[in-house]
């Protein structure tokens, strides 16, 4: 009993001396990472992994975003820079695309490069129905995870933090 009072003790001391900022800090991510191929979007701190999450794409995943209405997702460096908690999806944090470099090309190409490129959950209409969407590239060229992990994504992400998009 007594080793278990001291150990007890000895763990109660090492997490009062992590400020509450500090011990909240280990469980945010510090930069966001899609990799488009493998369907899958990382959340980085540091070089750590904290959590790998299944996304969904546009309905013309190949390729850079080129203009409004192709159902691309994007590809690049952005920042994630806005929350919408009444999103028509469950939850939703914008991406800044477009970017200077994608006005001025769609633009030279005569189109609107379009935007409101997010990260969300599925629709709030279907939220009982997830299975409806597993497996599909069904967005307009957001990005979509499953609910559960929009609620991880949500809380794990601070605001105005990056996010690079790959191929």
């Amino acid at each position: 009993m007594f080793l278990f009072t001291r150990f007890f003790l000895i763990i109660a001391t090492l997490a009062l001396s992590l400020p509450p900022s500090a011990e909240a800090s280990l469980n945010t991510a510090d930069r966001v990472v899609v990799i488009k191929q493998e369907r899958r979007l990382y959340l980085y701190r540091g070089d750590k992994v904290l959590r790998s999450y299944r996304i969904s794409l546009g309905g013309n995943p190949v390729g850079h975003k080129l203009r409004q209405g192709d159902q691309r997702t994007p590809e690049g460096r952005y920042l994630l820079d806005w929350r919408n908690p009444e999103s028509r999806f469950y939850r939703s944090i914008r991406i800044s695309y477009p970017n200077q470099q994608d006005l001025e090309r769609a633009r030279a190409q005569g189109f609107s490069p379009g935007g409101a490129i997010m990260i969300h959950g599925l629709p709030n209409k279907y939220a009982e129905a997830p299975e409806l969407f597993a497996d599909l590239d069904w967005t307009e060229g957001c990005i979509a995870v499953s609910n559960q992990a929009m609620d991880e994504i949500w809380r794990m992400v601070a605001d105005t933090i990056p996010i690079e998009i790959h191929p």
